[in-house]
């Protein structure tokens, strides 16, 4: 059997059978078109646990990072899970893969004054007050991008001043909404949002040059270029307001279980990160103004 379509079926199975969101499938599929290519010449039931091991190796010689080395590995392993169920093979040789330490890496995140200088945008279109909206709510709310940009007009309650997000495993939260971003929403979805239809009937609230629903590459390259024209020296990702979000609620004195709650962890393991970002902000701060600091 051709390994492309066994990979095909592999995909229908985890949309269907599991359930599994669009952007999970897609990074499980971007993974598993490496392996395909790989082993386009094999046969399923010839590739060896030595070969899975070498391939690993060929994986790391194209300087991904550990991160993504894990990824794949996991990847592997649930797609020969997957082999094992349909008895297309007997035995499941992925166990023989382990997955490297990685060590946790902090995420970035901005201060309260380049949160500021960041959603200070000259409003003077469509455009701007759209991506004040789009800025204003995902710091108001700690929204991941992909909740963002799936957000209907359906979901948001400004009679509540609430939100109602469905994040991963379709799974729904309601957040509230802050006074700021409600302003901006209510501006940009009542004066401009309609110009940017092009005749098109769309659902979503935050919409593209096109008046197609915004994208998270798109959303991408907004930041970046609002973080570039405002001088903020930090490697910004659309996740960024998201972390910086989380660690300013810790930081003036929420609770880890509200800050779960309101993002969304299923593992308050999770959300501890943020903790070890206010700690660490603390022992700089003590070395920086402690007269015996370093």
């Amino acid at each position: 059997m051709c390994l492309e379509n066994i990979k095909n079926d592999y995909l229908r199975y985890l949309l269907i059978d599991k359930n599994y969101s669009k952007n999970t499938i897609d990074s499980y599929n971007i993974d598993l078109e490496k392996f395909t290519l790989y082993f386009k010449n094999k046969n399923i039931n010839n590739i060896t646990s030595n070969d899975l091991k070498e391939y690993i190796k060929y994986l790391s010689k194209q300087n991904l990072n550990e991160k993504s080395i894990s990824r794949n590995i996991s990847c592997i392993k649930s797609f020969y899970k997957y082999l094992v169920i349909e008895k297309i093979i007997k035995n499941n040789i992925s166990d023989t893969l382990y997955m490297p330490k990685t060590q946790k890496s902090l995420p970035n995140i901005l201060s309260p004054d380049e949160v500021d200088k960041l959603l200070d945008i000259k409003l003077i279109d469509s455009f701007s007050y759209r991506n004040k909206a789009m800025l204003e709510l995902m710091y108001s709310s700690g929204l991941r991008v992909s909740e963002l940009v799936d957000l209907k007009l359906q979901d948001i309650d400004f009679s509540q001043d609430i939100v109602r997000i469905f994040g991963k495993g379709s799974k729904e939260r309601v957040v509230p909404i802050g006074d700021y971003a409600k302003e901006y929403l209510l501006k940009y979805i009542n004066e401009y949002r309609n110009s940017m239809l092009k005749k098109n009937i769309n659902e979503y609230v935050f919409l593209n040059n096109h008046g197609n629903k915004m994208t998270r590459q798109g959303f991408f390259k907004i930041i970046k270029q609002i973080s570039r024209e405002k001088n903020i020296n930090k490697d910004i990702s659309p996740h960024t307001l998201r972390h910086s979000f989380a660690s300013h609620m810790l930081k003036y004195g929420a609770d880890l279980r509200t800050i779960q709650e309101l993002l969304g962890h299923s593992d308050i393991s999770t959300t501890q990160v943020y903790t070890h970002i206010t700690n660490e902000e603390l022992k700089n701060n003590y070395n920086q103004y402690h007269p015996h600091g370093n």
